[in-house]
């Protein structure tokens, strides 16, 4: 027997829908590259998204066709987040951090049929564009004043594009499976792998991000995601604000500057801000070298990679605010985990706090999870036993785009990359890639913790740990380390301060001092170039 209920289709048509007429005097705010505080209402953005979508029908973009962004966080960005996947196309957000190959093989991949660039991207795309035959044509995402001198051809002013446009389009009643929305991985190895998203997916993903267990932003929240809109949707952010009512603050091109972020948190009132932990980090020394505040921040949400202890202490000791982790992936949409615990504070002693909060939380409603052992054995969720994290729910991939192929094994159950242990309460906690786990003595080592741990001492600014080749324990972990601008501190005393603090074992049996750290394209320290420059490094005894 089937229940008796409507059935309306979950799109972000609905979501646009909710948030004109519900939440439509909630405000945006953005800085672009033609204006250094520009600022709408939500009902504008839809209008206008109404608009663009006119201008993107009227040059032949079809159902199921795929347009480029190449954008920082802005209002504009937003507009074709909802213009293009609410007229039954596929917005595909492009990371402009990958190699110039990349960027032609993910382009082309998806079969782009325009690319929405900021201005400064434009002499990016010229270097591309004599690849990309399948690109109709480039819009510049400013208005007449701003537009640069291009070589592109058929290339389109944002503003004036859309100017006389009708702010009412008929949206197409699209069912709830229509693919909206298109994220490749930053791919480490090989070409990067495109995740198409479904609308169904990402409003239940909005649903489950509103909710107290994960992000809980409200209506009377202004939020500042500094993760950017190219890497997996902002962690769903701009389609949360339609469904809740929270203002949103873009920084555009401004987000890893720490005196832009404490302006605009104070200007505007943030409470909430989102963003990883490097992002943090170039907060916090701003505000430390300049003294000043950001008394409206109540929480930070993190991702991306774990988060220091010495972040989440800092932010709340020194400014109020309390740094909450989460944990998801591409492949998820992003958000699997968020750390809303179980126990009131005080529930918690000193030690138990700073032992649970670090870790990526539990798994929000949608999200099922397990760890497997080498055999493919269910581990027990007891806070000790290391195992392959396997993930299922309705915004987890089943299958790359056009891969022709399941993602998932036997069971349905998708292969994340990452070892993990879970506690009693379903705390999660990563602590490894698969690929990066040091094994020593037949024992696993957490190079995560390990890196957390040495990014607490206040002359470390960035910090990895790689397995190196050992004659007796098989693998032991070098530290690899960027100093603090002007210091000079040495390998025996970061060593030193870790003690105590890890088990003894774990305790790196070398320090090696670099200028930087290789990042990916998202951020993340890239380990494997990492093993590349240390492929030859050999233990002193």
């Amino acid at each position: 027997m089937l229940g008796l209920m409507q059935d309306d289709q979950l799109t972000i048509t609905s979501l646009m829908r909710h948030g004109r007429s519900i939440n439509g005097d909630s405000t945006i705010v953005s800085i672009t590259s033609d204006n250094p505080r520009h600022r709408y209402t939500m009902r504008e953005c839809f209008d206008r998204a109404a608009q663009l979508a006119h201008a993107l029908k009227k040059l032949g973009l079809e159902q199921g066709q795929a347009v480029g962004t190449l954008a920082w966080n802005d209002y504009r960005h937003m507009e074709a987040y909802y213009g293009v996947a609410c007229m039954g196309s596929v917005c595909h957000t492009i990371n402009p951090r990958l190699f110039p190959e990349q960027l032609n093989y993910i382009i082309n991949h998806a079969e782009d049929q325009f690319i929405l660039t900021d201005p400064m991207f434009v002499p990016l795309i010229e270097a591309l564009e004599e690849h990309l035959p399948n690109v109709k044509g480039y819009i510049v995402m400013t208005n007449k004043a701003g537009m640069p001198d291009t070589k592109l051809s058929n290339v389109y002013c944002y503003e004036e594009l859309i100017a006389d446009e009708s702010p009412c389009y008929d949206w197409p009643e699209l069912d709830e499976n229509t693919a909206c929305s298109l994220c490749y991985t930053s791919g480490t190895t090989g070409n990067p792998k495109g995740v198409l998203y479904s609308h169904r997916a990402l409003v239940l993903q909005s649903y489950a991000t509103c909710l107290g267990d994960g992000m809980g932003i409200g209506k009377q929240d202004v939020a500042m995601p500094i993760v950017p809109m190219f890497h997996v949707n902002a962690w769903n952010v701009p389609y949360s604000a339609a469904l809740s009512g929270f203002g949103l603050v873009f920084p555009g091109a401004m987000m890893g500057d720490g005196a832009t972020l404490q302006n605009l948190i104070e200007e505007e009132g943030i409470t909430y801000a989102l963003g990883v932990p490097t992002v943090w980090l170039g907060l916090l020394n701003y505000l430390r070298e300049s003294g000043k505040q950001i008394t409206s921040l109540k929480r930070v949400g993190v991702g991306g990679s774990a988060c220091p202890l010495s972040i989440m202490e800092e932010f709340e000791n020194t400014h109020g605010a309390i740094t909450t982790a989460g944990w998801g992936m591409t492949e998820m949409a992003p958000l699997g985990t968020f750390n809303a615990l179980s126990k009131a504070r005080e529930d918690y002693t000193d030690e138990e706090y700073a032992r649970v909060r670090v870790r990526a939380g539990r798994p929000i409603f949608g999200v099922s999870m397990k760890i497997v052992d080498e055999n493919g054995v269910e581990l027990p969720w007891d806070g000790k036993a290391y195992g392959a994290l396997k993930v299922r729910g309705p915004w987890v991939v089943k299958e790359y785009f056009k891969a022709g192929e399941s993602a998932l094994d036997d069971d349905g159950w998708f292969d994340t990359g990452d070892v993990a242990i879970i506690d009693p309460d379903g705390n999660m906690a990563i602590t490894d890639r698969t690929k990066d786990v040091i094994k020593s003595g037949g024992e696993w080592i957490s190079s995560i913790d390990l890196e957390n741990c040495a990014v607490g001492h206040p002359e470390v600014a960035e910090a990895a740990v790689i397995g190196i080749a050992h004659p007796k324990w098989d693998e032991r972990p070098l530290l690899v380390v960027v100093r603090t601008p002007g210091s000079s501190v040495e390998g025996p005393e970061i060593v030193e301060f870790m003690t105590g603090k890890v088990a003894k074992w774990w305790l790196p049996d070398e320090v090696a001092f670099v200028e930087e750290l290789p990042h990916t394209a998202t951020g993340k320290v890239h380990k494997l170039k990492l093993r590349e420059e240390f492929a030859d490094y050999t233990f002193a005894s």
